[in-house]
Formats: structure tokens, C-alpha cells, sequence
């Protein structure tokens, strides 16, 4: 059974949905799970808090959910999110060694504080450390603490988030008395729960089509190399069929669901669905190949703004393990096919990697597998979570104006205001 002082919180905050999973080591030192929830999100648009009260209320609903089921207090929790705006910067820095010419642990603590007080853009807050790689001497070491050499060179990921995010997340977890101990951006955790270590040494993008936003982070020798967030994901196909169909926002959602596929030349040209009537309108027939036609249109220009990040310098040829698919809207039929064809390169489907979900079939689902990513990080203590403190990393400023680039209740802010909710649903036919 695992230990109550060691209880790890883990929380997805999305556009559409949030998860939460709780775990702790047993008395072996294994991960143990031993709670988990979710719930459909309110307050957050595009990965952005924009309704505090909202937020708090989803996740308040949420930590209750979990602490019925754990039958334990929720105190502190560790988050993931996609802030459209989130982002990392690289950052080196160089030290010579002292005189016995032994890299020591002394010399990689200066290059960390070195990275802690990194001049980071106006209006931007450092959340995390992500080590990429050390080079002693001209030449990349993974553990370079005990190596002999003149130099040790540090080559970091910086995580930042603009300050407004960071704000808005500690409003919420305050409104709850709940210490936000840790945010990390969601692929981060998602990569930790769905990639191998094989593809990580090959070369590979994790891709996260979700709600709100398309989040991307590509690995390569086991360590990020780049990473990017798409403002835009499922819900502008939503929107894209509801107004080519001229339907209401809950039957495009529907739709999508449980009729929608990728390809349009895939699609059954003699079937339709028809959409229920409603104050005097007569039903609806939308078929099933227009309906397919809408979104690929739409996916395909999600699949180009990855081609543009795929197509940076030094990337393209480090993909040699391809693409892995996860989020909700990766459930369409034939969306694998379709990135495959825009990108030239190898797509799978995401499947959770890790152990954690052998007694929970349930965490299977992919709604859970962020939260599962982030649980294993924290417990592990892996180098791709690396404590930031509280004191704020200098800010630089802009070389020229205009070019900045049951216990809780919780916050964030309204989504697209679209569904009419005084219409009770109906089947689709």
C-alpha cells in the first residue's frame, strides 16, 4: 500500500477537459496509483485561464472527485499546461574548471544559478530548468560531474510562461488552499508517458492535437530540442463544421465525434445524418463526405503549421522515429494516414508506455495520459523537472519598443460561448 506523506498530485489542465491523478511510492519504491479523476473544463480558451471563478470551480470539482476517492486531503498538486504563449528559450553559458581540471558538482550548480538568472523576455516568469545537454572540453558528456577537462559547457531549455499565466494559476489554487508546487508545460509530461526510449534517442515529435491548441516537442539523443504550441486544435474544426453546415456548436461537436474522419476521399459518399429539427426548422441531412471534407481542410493547416516548426534548421533530420499522436483529436479515423501523407514521415498513434495503468484499465484512455506523464516525472525526479524557486530571473528588457514578443474553490475563465444550453440534446440519427 503506498505511503500518505509521500502523495503525489498531478493535474491536465485543458481547454475541453481536466484530469487529475494521485500516486505514491509503496513500501518496494514503486509508483503506485491510487486515485485519479476527470471532469469537462470551464474558464480556459485556447490553454488560457480567462474566468478565474470558472477555473476554480472545475478544479475544486475535480481535487473533490479525487480526494473521495483516496479518502485524503489535497494539499499541494503539480500541473500541466498549454498556454498558448508558453514557450522555451535556449540558454549556454561556459565555465572553466578549477585548477585540478576535474569537472565538480560545485561547477555544474554555478551553471544552473547562471541559467536561474537568465535574462528572459518583459512579461514572462521562468518555470522550469530543462538540462539538454553538457559539453567538457569539445566534447558532449552525459554525466559530467568527475570528468577531466579545462571547460564544462551547459546547454539549457527554459521554460517561461507570461506573467499573467503564472498570476492566474496561483489565483486558482489560492481560491483552494492548494499549493501550486509545480507548472510544466503538458507535452513535456505527455512525451514522459508515451514515447520510448528508443524514439527518443531517434528522433521523434510528440504531437498534441488538442481542444484548444496543438502543442509539439521534439526529442533527439534523449534530450528536447525544440518545442512549440499551435493556437488552434479540435475546436476551430468544430467551429469550421458548424458554420459550413450551419448548425448549432453541439451538433457540430457531435458530429465530429462520432461521424468525422480525416480523409475526405475515405468517406462514405451515400450515407448521411440528419439533424434534429428545432422551433419550426425542418431536420438537417449532412453527409458524411462533406462532413470529411471540412475537417481535413482545417487539419490540413494544423499539419502545416507543424511542417513549418518540423522544417527549422537542424530538425527535419532528426526525426528518424517520426511522429507520435496523442490528443483528442487524434481519435478521428484515418488522421495517422492524413499527417503521414503532409509530413513524409512515420506516424503512430500514442499508448501509454508506462506501467502505472496495470490495475486501472481505465487510465488506458487518453484523456489521463498528461497527468500519468507528470505523476512519473515528479516521482522520479527527472531531469526535465527541475525546481525553479520563487526569486524572478531578470527580465530583458526589449532592444526596441513594440517588439515584446471538497475543500476549494478555483478559476479560470469561459470558452467559446456557442452550444445553446436551454436546447436539451438530441441523439444523433
Amino acid at each position: 500500500m503506498a505511503s500518505k506523506s509521500k502523495l503525489t498530485v498531478a493535474i491536465d489542465i485543458g481547454t475541453s477537459r481536466m484530469a487529475a491523478v494521485a500516486g505514491a511510492k509503496n513500501e518496494a519504491g514503486k509508483l503506485e496509483i491510487i486515485g485519479f479523476a476527470k471532469t469537462q473544463a470551464k474558464g480556459v480558451k485556447r490553454g488560457i485561464i480567462f474566468n478565474i471563478e470558472d477555473v476554480a470551480d472545475t478544479v475544486k470539482e475535480l481535487l473533490t472527485a479525487l480526494e473521495l476517492k483516496i479518502n485524503e486531503r489535497i494539499d499541494e498538486v503539480y500541473v500541466a499546461y498549454a498556454g498558448q504563449h508558453m514557450k522555451t528559450v535556449h540558454f549556454q553559458r561556459v565555465k572553466l574548471t578549477s585548477e585540478d581540471g576535474i569537472v565538480s558538482k560545485a561547477d555544474i550548480d554555478s551553471l544552473f544559478e547562471q541559467a536561474k538568472n537568465a535574462e528572459i523576455e518583459e512579461g514572462y516568469k521562468l518555470v522550469e530548468i530543462i538540462p539538454v545537454s553538457y559539453v567538457v572540453d569539445n566534447e558532449r558528456i552525459e554525466k559530467p560531474v568527475g570528468t577531466t577537462g579545462r571547460k564544462v559547457e551547459a546547454n539549457y531549455k527554459l521554460l517561461i510562461i507570461p506573467n499573467s499565466y503564472w498570476v492566474n494559476l496561483l489565483k486558482v489554487f489560492g481560491k483552494l488552499d492548494v499549493k501550486l508546487e509545480k507548472v510544466t508545460l503538458s507535452t513535456l509530461a505527455v512525451a514522459e508517458a508515451v514515447i520510448t526510449h528508443e524514439e527518443k534517442e531517434m528522433g521523434v515529435i510528440v504531437l498534441d492535437i488538442g481542444s484548444g491548441t496543438t502543442n509539439l516537442a521534439i526529442f533527439h539523443d534523449y534530450k528536447l530540442i525544440h518545442t512549440a504550441v499551435i493556437p488552434f486544435g479540435g475546436e476551430v474544426v468544430t467551429n469550421d463544421i458548424r458554420e459550413g453546415c450551419s448548425i448549432l456548436y453541439k451538433w457540430a461537436e457531435q458530429l465530429k465525434v462520432q461521424y468525422g474522419q480525416a480523409l475526405g476521399d475515405f468517406a462514405d459518399d451515400q450515407k448521411v445524418v440528419t439533424i434534429p429539427g428545432n422551433n419550426g426548422w425542418e431536420p438537417k441531412e449532412i453527409s458524411f463526405k462533406s462532413l470529411a471534407f471540412i475537417i481535413q481542410a482545417r487539419l490540413e493547416e494544423i499539419i502545416d503549421s507543424v511542417n513549418f516548426q518540423i522544417e527549422k534548421p537542424g530538425i527535419a533530420e532528426q526525426l528518424g522515429a517520426g511522429i507520435v499522436l496523442t490528443g483528442g483529436t487524434s481519435n478521428l479515423e484515418n488522421i495517422v494516414s492524413l499527417v503521414k501523407f503532409r509530413t513524409g514521415l512515420d506516424v503512430r498513434k500514442a499508448n501509454l508506455v508506462l506501467g502505472l495503468h496495470e490495475k486501472h484499465k481505465e487510465l488506458q484512455n487518453g484523456e489521463y495520459f498528461t497527468a500519468l506523464g507528470l505523476l512519473n516525472l515528479v516521482e522520479r525526479k527527472s531531469a526535465a523537472i527541475v525546481p525553479v524557486n520563487e526569486k524572478s530571473a531578470k527580465v530583458k528588457k526589449p532592444k526596441e519598443p513594440g517588439k515584446i514578443k471538497p475543500w476549494i474553490d478555483r478559476v479560470f475563465q469561459g470558452v467559446l460561448d456557442l452550444v445553446d444550453d436551454e436546447n436539451e440534446d438530441v441523439p444523433l440519427k
